[in-house]
């Protein structure tokens, strides 16, 4: 059977490049692997669907750092807001959360995925489930994809839509990788990202902080010599293996890249539990509340500052015992305190692995994709869109962005050039 297009990978990007290539015409079959279709996006936001983020463009841009600004073509032809409108022309009523968020107000990524499939039954989309695809034979005009069994598909146009290396039990198994390649395309380093990192520090294998929160903290990759390589401000947790939670997800990548890059085993991170004062102010917050309550003990009089349990473990770092009063503070100790609180260093040797990861950062080389078009420069009739792409953003709706945006132009794009093969 010949298709107009054919996408491979029912994730977000081939869903919204299969429904896009129907509505501009192209008879269309969506093939996955696997026995359900949307399987990141049912997990997606903790299983409420981040289904886009509404941030200003320059914004939007910024919070995907893994090339972000080839995305600028891409958002001019489908962008956030024609996301936001996609889904609620199809009865997904959305909310706007903290941080530009936007979420189902039904908090169902089922809900999201349920309205996908119904899209797709609508337009007579084909659709073939625990397909695996074998290879694909490029053509001159006609492109052969092979299936498992055997089985041939040919089509006048190919989206490569199958996902990175990440979250492998959702059908992202890197598989799009090697048909790439045999298209001519230059794969660049994968790498994880939005992923745990991981440390030796005796306190994390004791597990003495395990399943500790800090919220609202600023967490710093610092280069060999010590300055700053990137902060990132919101929430941490420790765990058995190191240090999880969005802010240290956020700066996986930039630990990733700073471990490679000066050939070193561990890098430093430093932990601020005060951003917005530095380490003389909180020095000097420290003092004023003992001395205003000079006969209480410090355990008293500055706990609260952070969680209890974090305390008296940095307060184990210094000389200062917990039932000391004011009139007994050694102020170089009070000192050697507040720059633990502004800046707790802990030794990081890496992150958890790709499989891990949130996102795969690295994937086909943009320089050979036509960023309005999401067509490869190698192949006539091949397209990709989503994380097989080198394109990584944070997590808060930023990847699912990228993959909704690219799956869209891809689709167009594809459909418009089978009606003039």
């Amino acid at each position: 059977m010949t298709y107009d297009v054919v996408v491979i990978g029912g994730g977000p990007a081939g869903l919204m490049a299969s429904i896009t290539a129907s509505r501009n015409g192209a008879r269309t079959l969506i093939i996955d692997k696997g026995n359900k279709l949307g399987r990141k996006l049912a997990i997606s936001g903790g299983g409420r669907c981040n289904v886009t983020n509404r941030l200003p463009e320059p914004e939007l841009i910024e919070h995907i750092p893994g090339n972000g600004r080839f995305l600028y073509s891409a958002f001019s032809i489908f962008n956030n807001e024609n996301i936001i409108e996609f889904f609620e022309n199809l009865g997904v009523k959305l909310k706007e959360e903290d941080k530009g968020r936007m979420f189902p107000v039904s908090n169902s990524a089922k809900q999201v995925v349920q309205v996908l499939i119904k899209e797709l039954e609508r337009l007579n989309i084909d659709v073939k489930m625990n397909t695996p695809v074998r290879t694909i034979n490029y053509g001159e005009n006609i492109h052969k994809i092979l299936l498992n069994e055997e089985e041939e598909i040919t089509t006048k146009a190919v989206i490569i839509a199958v996902g990175g290396k990440s979250v492998p039990r959702t059908g992202s198994t890197g598989d799009g990788y090697a048909w790439a390649k045999k298209a001519g395309h230059t794969i660049t380093d994968l790498y994880p990202t939005e992923v745990p990192l991981t440390s030796n520090e005796k306190f994390i294998r004791d597990r003495t902080l395990q399943g500790l929160s800090l919220r609202d903290i600023n967490i710093t990759v610092h280069n060999p010599k010590g300055k700053a390589i990137k902060t990132h401000r919101w929430d941490i947790i420790f765990t058995h293996q190191g240090i999880s939670g969005p802010a240290a997800l956020r700066l996986s990548q930039f630990v990733v890249k700073a471990l490679k890059k000066f050939k070193r085993e561990e890098v430093d991170i430093t932990i601020d539990c005060f951003p917005d004062q530095n380490e003389e102010q909180t020095f000097q917050q420290l003092i004023k509340l003992s001395k205003e309550s000079p006969k209480k003990a410090v355990k008293n009089v500055w706990n609260g500052l952070v969680p209890e349990r974090y305390f008296y473990f940095l307060l184990s770092k210094t000389n200062i015992d917990p039932g000391q009063t004011y009139n007994h503070l050694v102020k170089t100790e009070v000192r050697k305190f507040a720059q633990l609180l502004n800046a707790f260093p802990v030794k990081v040797n890496g992150t958890l692995s790709i499989e891990k990861a949130f996102i795969t950062g690295g994937g086909v080389s943009l320089k050979e994709v036509v960023p309005n078009e999401m067509a490869s420069k190698k192949m006539h009739g091949l397209y990709f869109c989503g994380e097989i792409l080198d394109i990584h953003g944070y997590t808060g709706g930023f990847n699912i962005t990228a993959a909704f945006s690219t799956g869209h132009v891809a689709g167009k794009s594809a459909a418009g050039y089978s009606q003039y093969v």
